[in-house]
């Protein structure tokens, strides 16, 4: 493995843990769409900052891109906060404005310029590790290592920093007001580091990437847990992981490295998606089965409850009675003996003192309709564990 390689690699990883903070903030408020608002939106300001500086590596451009984003913010909401629309319509109507002005500013006045659409939204990794930043005429490093290695250490000191404030206003906005804190402030700050994270890192990877970066290894992390360190933390183990893994999938089949991360990406959302212990799909149609199960041997346990005649009890009578197809009577009765609410005598189905107990307790929640009530039963009387 050569050094290019390694600084692909390394600058790959830095700009995904970069991503990966802002994302998670941006997932959980439900503004993940804002991103790529504002990978778009930015353009007018690259241009303008070219206009002012007639210099590509100017850090004015940082300053005005980042400044345009939270234009992109304030006018999506104060579209949104009219009424007249929602979020996403607003989103809509805002980024594609802003992005077309970027775009005629630059056919207009910068055809003889090595700025364009294509660089601005694709970007391309294989040739960061050419673009060398020279300090004294010593050649430090790749000069996007450096970018986002500032804006990431600036990233971590302020989420530092921050953390209780972005953690209360995020999930609480009137409790951070009571604190003392203001929401609007550090929504406005965690939007100008998403912009900013955004522009330091689209001239290496672009911005679709970049998008893809803060969002992906975010939703993926939801899907994994409720604590918001643990979120953060998976976050960035996911964008990490990705983009390594991305680079040898595009080493490996002679593709575009940023296409071959977001694949990975994608293929890693899936698998969490699908699998994840208690969001994924899979988890989640197990538990609805489990749920219609548990409603089924609520009814059977009124049933029994509710009459004392032996036909009425009879193993075939209850199966015909409630209508229930074979195996889902077997399943039902099943689980009532494995938990040890009921007994068969002679095809005569009993309930148990423990089954009586229960029955009573569910229709004391019938009754009170309290959800948290049914998860104390399940508790309390082990349902699917015997």
């Amino acid at each position: 493995m050569n050094s290019a390689q390694i600084e692909i690699q390394l600058i790959a990883s830095l700009v995904a843990i970069a991503c990966a903070i802002p994302g998670t903030f941006l997932v959980l408020r439900k503004m993940a769409m804002i991103s790529d608002a504002i990978s778009h939106s930015i353009l007018p300001g690259i241009v303008i900052g070219f206009f002012i500086t007639q210099d590509l590596n100017s850090p004015l451009l940082i300053v005005l891109a980042a400044f345009t984003g939270i234009i992109t913010v304030v006018l999506v909401e104060y579209i949104q906060k009219t009424g007249l629309v929602k979020e996403d319509t607003a989103i809509g109507l805002v980024f594609p404005a802003l992005f077309s002005i970027g775009v005629i500013l630059i056919a207009k006045n910068a055809n003889d310029v090595h700025l364009d659409v294509d660089a601005v939204l694709v970007g391309e990794l294989a040739l960061a590790p050419f673009d060398r930043l020279l300090i004294s005429g010593v050649d430090v490093g790749p000069k996007s290592l450096w970018i986002i290695g500032v804006i990431l250490l600036i990233t971590i000191a302020l989420l530092i920093a921050f953390f209780k404030e972005l953690k209360i206003s995020t999930f609480d906005k009137g409790l951070a007001a009571s604190l003392g804190f203001s929401p609007a402030i550090i929504h406005y700050g965690l939007m100008t580091v998403s912009s900013v994270t955004t522009v330091g890192a689209f001239d290496a990877v672009g911005a679709i990437l970049v998008v893809a970066l803060m969002i992906a290894p975010a939703a993926t992390a939801y899907l994994l847990t409720t604590d918001l360190k643990k979120m953060l933390g998976l976050s960035v183990f996911f964008g990490v992981f990705s983009a390594i893994s991305g680079y040898w999938l595009a080493h490996v089949l002679d593709a575009s490295i940023a296409g071959s991360i977001t694949t990975v990406l994608g293929m890693v959302f899936l698998l969490v998606y699908l699998f994840a212990p208690s969001k994924g799909v899979i988890a989640v149609m197990y538990r609805e089965k489990q749920q219609r199960t548990e409603v089924s041997l609520l009814t059977f346990l009124l049933h029994l409850k509710n009459h004392n005649e032996v036909e009425e009890r009879h193993v075939n009578h209850l199966r015909e009675h409630i209508n229930w197809q074979k195996v889902r009577a077997k399943t039902v009765l099943e689980l009532a003996l494995k938990n040890n609410m009921i007994l068969i005598d002679n095809d005569v189905v009993s309930l148990t003192q423990k089954g009586d107990t229960f029955t009573s307790k569910a229709i004391d929640y019938i009754i009170t309709n309290e959800d948290a009530q049914i998860e104390d039963m399940k508790d309390d009387f082990f349902l699917f564990r015997g």
